[in-house]
């Protein structure tokens, strides 16, 4: 137990952490995806024109970029709570239940 004179919550010391941390939606990181995406796949695509003498595939390579660049930040920022995990913020603990 604790002396009189030292004040320490007994909440705050059995609050469990969350189990599952959310990603943020920072939008720097959807634009990266995308730019980074269009700019390697299209230079995939460029340097394949130039190895195989066609002129199409920077085309295919700045969609897929492009699509596998939106596909990226759909799977980072699309991240659901699970449902089976219990969060200690919506129980009501109180001093007694803890003792």
């Amino acid at each position: 137990m604790t002396s009189p004179d030292c004040y320490a919550p007994t909440a705050m010391a059995h609050q469990d952490p969350p189990h599952q941390e959310f990603r943020s939606g920072d939008p720097w990181h959807a634009f990266c995806y995308l730019v980074a995406g269009v700019g390697f796949y299209g230079l995939l695509g460029w340097l394949a024109d130039l190895w195989l003498g066609t002129s199409f595939l920077v085309a295919v390579g700045i969609l897929l970029g492009a699509g596998l660049g939106i596909y990226m930040t759909w799977s980072r920022f699309s991240l659901e709570p699970d449902p089976t995990d219990t969060q200690a913020s919506t129980k009501n603990v109180t001093t007694q239940e803890l003792q």
